[in-house]
Order: C-alpha cells, then structure tokens, then sequence
C-alpha cells in the first residue's frame, strides 16, 4: 500500500526530483519510457499516482501494482526494497554471510510492465549475492509455505516470497519471514523501511543478474526441498489404511496458480489416489481467465467449474487453493444435490477437531495435555476455545494475521510445547507446525484424509461438523464488510463509537442487544480486566473493537491493512446442549442486523456494502 499523495507547493518539486532520480536509475527500458511519456506529455496527474508516494514495507511486506514508479512493484523499486533488507539484515546477524536466505516466487507477470514474479526473485537474489550472502533461490515456482519451511529446515536467516496471493492480476507483492520461520512483526518492518530509504540508489551490479548463475553463493534448493517438505508431511497421515481403500472421490483447483503439482504429491504422500485437477485452471496463468477474482474465499463463483468436474466425475468434495497455495477452501455436495462450501470458521472446526482426535490416539497419556496448544486469531470462531475447555488442552487468540500466530507457536514450540494447530478465519490453517504460517497444500490433504476416514463411518464433513457443534456448543459465525476509501470517514466512525453517549463513553447496548464488555486495541482498553487494559497487543495505526453481548454474541469491527474495507466479525457462542440453529442463526442475523444499523450507519458514512 501507498502512502497518501502530497499535494501543494513543494509537491510539485519533490515530484520533479523523484522522476529525475528514476531516470537516472531505471535500466527497465518499459518502465523507463512509461515515464518518459509521461513526462513528455506532461501528464501530472499520471506523474502523482506513480510518484506521488512510495509503498509503505509493512509486517506484510509490499503489495501493490506492477507499473512504472515509486508507488509500484517494479525492478526498480524491487531492488531498491533488498538493498534495504539486506542492510537491515547485515545489522541483525553477524553470521549473514555463512547462513544465507530463501527467495521463492508464484506465477504472476505483467507484460507491460516487463515485471513478473520471477525476474523480481532473480533481481533480489542479485542484491544479496553481490554483497557475498548465500541465496537458496528456487528454480521454479512454489507455494508460499515453501519459503518458512525452508527458513526453518535449513536455519537460514530470512526469507522472501514475491506473491501477491489471490489479488487481481495487477498486483503483486513482497512478503518476508524471519529466521524464526514466521512472519516479520514489529519492529523489524520500520527497521528495514527506514534502510530501503538510506539505499535508494541501486548498488554497481544491482542489475546485472546474469551474474548469478555462475556465483558459487547461489544454490537451488528446490529437489531438496520437495523432498523434505513431504517426507515432513507423512507424519501427519494417521490412516494410510483407510487411505488406500478410501471410495471418496476429490476435485481440486489450484485457480491459476502454483498449486497442482504440490497437491498431487501432497496426495500420493498419504497414499491417497490424487484428485481429479479442472483443467481449465490447473496450469499457472497470470491472467487468471476464468475468475472474477483469483480468491476461493468469494466462494461459489471461483468454484462454479469445480463443481462442474466433481458432478461429471460424481466427486463430493472440492478443495480449493488460492493462486500462491496458502490458503483452502473445501465445498462437499449434499444429499440434497446443492453444494456447501464450509466457512473458514467450519474447516477450522473439523480441523481442530480431526488433529486433536488424532494426538489424542498417539498420546493416550492425559498429563501431556497440558503442554498442547492451539491458536486461532481473534476474530476468528472459539469454538477452539470450548474444545480446549471440555478436552484440557490450551487455547490461545492472537491478533489477527498469521505472522501473530506463527511467531507465537514459535515461542511455545521453543518452550518445549506442541502445537497442534492455529487457524484464522480467511481460510488460513497451519496443521504441521513445521511451516510457521498458513499452509494450503497441508490443510488440503489432511482435509482429505479427514474426509476419507469420516466415510468408513458413513459420516459427511457436514455430519461431523453437526456433530461438533453438539458436543462442544454450537458456534454461529457471520462476516462481511463495508467498502470505505476514506481514511477520514473511518476515523470519524470509529471515534464516534468511542464517543457514543457523550465523551469517552462507549455504548452500553446495540439496539435491543445490551453489551456486556468492550475490548479496544488502537486504544488499549478492556472493561473485562481489573486494570482496564487490553491483554493483547495494541495498534494504534489501525482500528479494532470489540463488543461482547449478554446473549453470549461478540463482534469485532476492524479496518484491513491491505484493502480498503471495514470488516465485521460476528459470532454467537451457546453452551453445548443448545442445539437450534435456526434459532441461533435467526439471533445472530437480528444482532449482526443491529450493528449495521446503529454502528456502521452506511447512509451516514457513505459505505458501500459488500458485491455479490
């Protein structure tokens, strides 16, 4: 994301020495004549969108457009982005030069451009091979998980992956782990933000990348890696048996991205037979041809051609991966014929459920449960939260993201803890701890195994699922969001709920439903602790509230740190032996209903609901 551009008299100049600097540096011939015709034509207004503001490097990296200028992915800016980190890293390790980093890549391009994920890879691996540190670059394209796994399994440094995951085709993206094998959190982004600004000016060989491949420093990790990751992943297959006999038919997609292959062996690995691939979709395309959007999340719509192959091959489940692979979604057929696809929260349950009845066989032993762990994200489903009570194992929330999440397995794994798993409610799962972050490739074939093992009871993942709520509670979960691009309205909107009955009052009800606790981590507050002060970490660049109800309902509004939206959360909790959904359903609607109305109030702020 971009900072906000500057306007006024100094705008104008800053604006002329950024165009000057870029076509003093930009080897892009593409690039470097976008801008010189903008210049010619003296398109201002061009000239501000691509100059105006560079990409802010947040936890999350980069991600932005690929196009000419400060504010887009490009070689230019590409290099300019190592330089930085590698800076930053030679400050943080003395032992940079003996250990390395991992750099991977997905499959997107933009031939305008000249910009593709692959040659950003290839640049990176240049910055950091002309400064004498090892690069494990992968020959090809891989799932992003591949980049933690490898951090981790080779005690490497640092990692990259240049993915921009299930955006549009215009984007990309810049993410990076830490040597821990997760995700960079706080203070690292300012740290390596602050340095790509003191290292602007690409380095003698910066582009030069031919130079690599005869560099000894460069290494290709990739036939060892393969082999690693999935030997790794065998220890989670509990029912070879079951697998090899198993009747239940799978449909996978991979949506244009790297996905495929990965699945296939992932399958072969649990000696499943491999699913049926749609073909449309199973070769990478960076144009993404026959989707709206590249994302499994939007449902039904990036599945219609799944389940067109799964009623031609009578499949009953589709297992969905977003284009860089971390992320599933699962749909099952029906008796009735319709198709459901589980919410992030439902896979997260059967999940949860699956990997703890699985330890549970393999640890017969109870006083192991008090060093297992599972981690969901705050805005996430509890319903690990009422597993973990009635079967004595630790739940813990996090702050939502997985570089949370994955950072704080990190720690208990260190204290000798086990993780059984850590979900969040964008379908993303992390089943083997030994990737850090979310894994598609894993959560699909255990979702398959899941499935396979369920049949031989004559269960459906749905049956299951029913069956979960029963026993631990039902929990009812609705998400959406509004579509706000201005930061000021956001603002107002949220101050106005701090400001709800005068001054420094939060409300006390939401329409007819009265409110019980406010948590708030821009401000740290929470009523629910005798200090008043919030548990979990506070951000005050971003917005996040959340209401708890007396009927047992809590919700969450929050601002996105990459898109611009506003998001709900909401969620209805019922002690087990409260088995109406409808009713609860019916509830939540009325209370999801009610936080519309008095707490978004879209006429007042102008939102735009969510699309179809």
């Amino acid at each position: 994301m971009a900072a906000p551009e500057s306007r006024g008299p100094g705008a104008d100049a800053r604006l002329d020495q950024e165009t000057a600097r870029w076509l003093r540096w930009d080897k892009n011939s593409l690039t470097l004549e976008a801008v010189k015709r903008l210049i010619a034509e003296d398109n201002k207004e061009e000239l501000r969108k691509c100059f105006g503001a560079r990409m802010q490097f947040g936890t999350a990296g980069l991600r932005a457009p690929m196009g000419p200028g400060i504010s887009c992915m490009n070689d230019l800016t590409i290099i300019q982005t190592t330089q930085g980190f590698c800076r930053y890293l030679e400050k943080q390790f003395s032992d940079l030069k003996q250990k390395g980093i991992v750099i991977s890549f997905d499959a997107r391009a933009h031939p305008s451009s000249g910009g593709s994920s692959r040659r950003f890879a290839r640049l990176a691996a240049t910055t950091f091979i002309s400064q004498g540190i090892p690069v494990y670059l992968f020959s090809d394209i891989t799932p992003t998980p591949f980049v933690p796994f490898t951090v981790s399994h080779l005690k490497l440094r640092a990692g990259i992956m240049i993915t921009a995951s299930h955006n549009p085709k215009q984007d990309n993206g810049y993410k990076v782990y830490w040597d821990n094998g997760a995700q960079i959190i706080s203070p690292h982004d300012k740290g390596i933000s602050q340095a790509i600004e003191e290292n602007l000016e690409p380095w003698p060989q910066a582009w030069d990348d031919s130079l690599i491949d005869s560099s000894p420093l460069l290494h290709n990790p990739s036939a060892s890696i393969n082999n690693d990751y999935f030997e790794d992943l065998k220890k989670y297959c509990f029912h070879r048996s079951v697998n090899r006999e198993t009747k239940v038919k799978f449909v996978h997609t991979s949506v244009h991205g790297v996905g495929h292959n990965f699945v296939q062996s992932a399958f072969k690995a649990f000696d499943l037979v491999p699913p049926e691939a749609v073909p449309e979709q199973k070769d990478p395309d960076p144009e993404f041809p026959t989707v709206k959007y590249p994302n499994p999340e939007e449902g039904k719509g990036v599945l219609t051609l799944s389940f067109a192959l799964a009623d031609k091959t009578k499949a009953r489940i589709v297992l969905a991966n977003d284009p860089d692979a971390d992320r599933l979604a699962v749909a099952e057929k029906q008796d009735s014929g319709e198709w459901r696809v589980f919410s992030g929260n439902e896979l997260g349950a059967l999940l949860g459920w699956w990997l703890f009845t699985s330890w549970k066989e393999k640890n017969r032993d109870r006083s192991a449960l008090k060093d297992t762990y599972m981690l969901s994200s705050t805005v996430s489903s509890k319903i690990l939260r009422a597993i973990a009570l009635k079967e004595g194992f630790h739940f813990e929330e996090t702050l939502t993201g997985f570089k949370w999440m994955g950072n704080r397995a990190k720690q208990l794994i260190d204290q000798g803890k086990t993780v059984l798993f850590a979900f969040e409610e964008a379908i993303g799962y992390m089943c083997c701890p030994f990737v850090l972050d979310k894994d598609g490739v894993s959560a699909a074939v255990i979702s398959a195994e899941l499935a396979s093992f369920l049949a031989t009871k004559n269960l459906s993942l749905s049956q299951q699922l029913k069956a979960i709520y029963v026993e631990y509670g039902y929990h009812i979960t609705k998400a959406s969001y509004f579509i706000c691009h201005d930061q000021d309205t956001i603002k107002k909107l949220f101050e106005n709920l701090r400001n709800y009955d005068g001054k420094h009052n939060y409300p006390k009800a939401c329409g007819k439903f009265e409110i019980s606790a406010i948590r708030d981590l821009t401000t740290g507050y929470d009523d629910s602790q005798p200090d008043k002060k919030a548990i979990l970490p506070t951000s005050k660049s971003s917005q996040m509230i959340t209401f708890s109800f007396v009927n047992g309902g809590v919700a969450t509004m929050r601002t996105s740190g990459t898109e611009p939206k506003i998001k709900y959360y909401a969620e209805l909790c019922a002690p087990p032996g409260n088995s109406d959904p409808e009713q609860l359903k019916k509830e939540l609607n009325e209370l999801v209903s009610a936080v519309e109305e008095h707490f978004f109030q879209p006429q007042k702020y102008n939102l735009q609901p969510k699309g179809d």
